[in-house]
């Protein structure tokens, strides 16, 4: 029997200064997507809600009042916590700071980015945490490449070209599952992907979750982005 998380940090206080203008007087995680009139965070603790989580933290930074305003002033779907670091803690240091806010330590814990948008079941992934005993698992995704990629033989002379191909390799998706124990791994300061994740690989105890074949899934990093997620949501009826 597996016990599903039912608490979550949201990371949303990077600068998001790819994304300028629109981050200009807001953080990226407000930043709303065309077309739905919610920013990417409101559909972010939608889809918690809809996965079991009943309280979330939210990590804020960059303009973090405009944040803070939106949160309590909108009808959300779940208790939201949140925090500001008084100095910078860097990633891991970030997520520890807000880990250590969640309301049961001795539970485990959904993480995601504030600045992506997905649509998977977090049940699933939370199974496969635990049918692995990890004690962090990353979600996966395989994104597409931005430029038309070109087929050769070995002789050399080009034999397809294929538009924007899937990417041979798996990436971070930004969306993660916790043990308990894993707070206490994370550093006070610095970076816990070049600390923590690599100690627990060598462990044998960070476990990577494929998303399912035609889960939706993007990082909104670029005006490009919003633009590409605005029509792929009007083509999938909405998010």
């Amino acid at each position: 029997m597996h016990t599903f998380p039912t608490q979550a940090v949201i990371l949303a206080g990077g600068q998001g200064s790819r994304l300028r203008p629109y981050t200009d007087d807001r953080p990226k995680p407000m930043v709303e997507i065309p077309g739905t009139g919610t920013p990417i965070i409101g559909h972010q603790l939608s889809w918690l809600a809809a996965e079991g989580v009943t309280d979330a933290v939210v990590s804020c930074g960059h303009l973090a009042e405009v944040l803070q305003e939106w949160l309590e002033s909108a009808v959300l779907p779940l208790r939201v916590t949140t925090v500001v670091e008084k100095e910078p803690l860097g990633r891991g240091g970030g997520l520890k700071y807000a880990a250590q806010r969640l309301p049961d330590p001795e539970q485990p814990w959904y993480a995601t980015n504030g600045d992506i948008w997905t649509r998977f079941s977090l049940r699933e992934m939370a199974a496969f945490h635990g049918e692995r005993d990890a004690t962090a698992t990353l979600a996966l995704a395989r994104p597409r490449i931005p430029w038309g990629a070109v087929e050769t033989d070995a002789f050399g002379h080009i034999t397809d070209f294929i538009e924007s191909p899937p990417s041979p390799y798996l990436i971070n998706a930004g969306v993660y599952v916790f043990s308990p124990a894993f707070t206490g791994m994370l550093p006070d300061q610095g970076d816990h992907e070049r600390t923590t994740f690599p100690r627990l690989a060598r462990e044998r105890r960070l476990a990577g979750y494929p998303l399912p074949h035609g889960a939706y899934w993007r990082a909104i990093d670029t005006a490009k982005d919003l633009t590409e997620a605005a029509r792929e949501l009007g083509a999938q009826g909405g998010g």
